[in-house]
């Protein structure tokens, strides 16, 4: 079975920059700690703990997941065997 890389790449990108967004937003509404999320400013440029950092993570996440899942797809369709028996 072959991946779609072009699918595999837009599902992680909405799904890691919703993940940064809902996250972001959470510690700001609810006023919890947010030492975690407060490093991906080391990453992100321009992030902070804020609902205008928030966006700007969605869109650093986004751009993280669309590499991320498109490589991932790209080597296991480089790898995967096509004719490989199940165990």
């Amino acid at each position: 079975m072959k991946l779609n890389p072009r699918a595999l790449a837009l599902t992680s990108g909405i799904f890691c920059g919703g993940l940064v967004l809902l996250g972001t937003w959470w510690i700001v509404i609810f006023q919890t700690g947010g030492d975690t999320m407060k490093k991906l400013q080391n990453f992100y440029f321009g992030y902070s703990v804020s609902y205008l950092g928030g966006l700007i993570g969605l869109f650093w996440g986004f751009i993280q997941g669309l590499i991320l899942g498109y490589l991932f797809a790209a080597l296991y369709n480089l790898f995967a065997r096509e004719n490989s028996k199940p165990v």
